[in-house]
């Protein structure tokens, strides 16, 4: 059983539309597939009416958080979307994206980078605006060769000189949210050291007192060493440890079930979500 519990559509920053991201999963061999846009439920009805034969889709989304300064990404799976403080949060990080990525795209303008609002928002189509679309519009005009390579202090790392900060949740208060939503949490790559500063080990021990659920661990930004020391914290802190893709489509060279996630740790996800439970494909799961 193959499980990929991390992916992202056109309703964020992927390249895929949900439908186009569902087929795409089942032709990938995959039996799980979860869809975490950014800050937002909004591709799950699309991705459900789409699900190919065979194919569950866990419905999650990955929520903007931060800690003492240090931006994070809390994956949250199988809540109740419409629970009212939930969503209201959701809404608060989601309508923050665009005066901040226009405020990127002003920094852009003030370093001789001829960037325009009207680039990006074409680039983001439907979907949440985010740094991804900044980023390809720098791809575009030939400024950076990869997505990933606009991601460095140069220009739109945490802290770089293009980079704005925008509404983000604290994870303590994100853990309570989606728990009262009836729904289970992972911290999202918390070794990717590339993004910028990465959040404690302290402060993960803090978060599993406080009731987070899990850690992933198997993610193309970490390296063995660092899964390594992430498998050994998870296993001291009694977390469940996930492996994803992170799949943005064209955005970013990772393939749907590049990283997957132990069928047995699914299945204690799904035990302790009450929020929302598994779709399956006709003939699913």
């Amino acid at each position: 059983m193959r499980i990929d519990l991390h992916t992202h559509s056109t309703a964020s920053d992927g390249t895929d539309t949900p439908a186009e991201l569902v087929r795409n999963a089942a032709a990938a061999g995959l039996d799980v597939v979860a869809l975490t846009d950014h800050d937002t439920t909004r591709g799950h009805a699309e991705a459900q009416a789409a699900l190919p034969e065979g194919l569950t889709l866990v419905t999650g989304a990955e929520l903007s958080c931060r800690i003492d300064g240090i931006s994070m990404h809390m994956l949250a799976y199988l809540f109740d979307p419409a629970e009212p403080a939930l969503l209201a949060e959701r809404e608060l990080v989601r309508d923050d994206r665009v005066p901040r990525a226009r405020g990127m795209v002003a920094k852009l303008n003030e370093l001789g980078v001829p960037v325009t609002w009207e680039q990006v928002a074409r680039i983001a189509g439907d979907g949440s605006v985010g740094r991804p679309h900044v980023a390809t519009a720098l791809v575009e005009l030939g400024v950076v060769p990869t997505v990933s390579d606009a991601f460095t202090p140069e220009w739109l790392a945490d802290g770089g000189r293009a980079y704005v900060e925008k509404h983000e949740t604290d994870p303590f208060e994100a853990i309570r949210l989606v728990k009262g939503a009836g729904g289970v949490t992972v911290f999202a790559h918390p070794g990717a050291s590339k993004r910028g500063r990465t959040v404690p080990e302290a402060a993960i021990a803090e978060m599993a007192a406080a009731g987070l659920d899990g850690i992933e661990v198997d993610h193309m930004d970490h390296d063995e060493p660092t899964r390594a020391r992430l498998r050994g914290l998870a296993k001291e802190l009694g977390l469940l440890v996930t492996g994803s893709s992170d799949y943005h489509g064209s955005r970013k060279t990772c393939a749907l079930g590049e990283y997957t996630t132990d069928p047995e740790v699914y299945g204690e996800i799904t035990r302790r979500a009450t929020g929302a439970f598994p779709v399956p494909g006709t003939g699913g799961f």
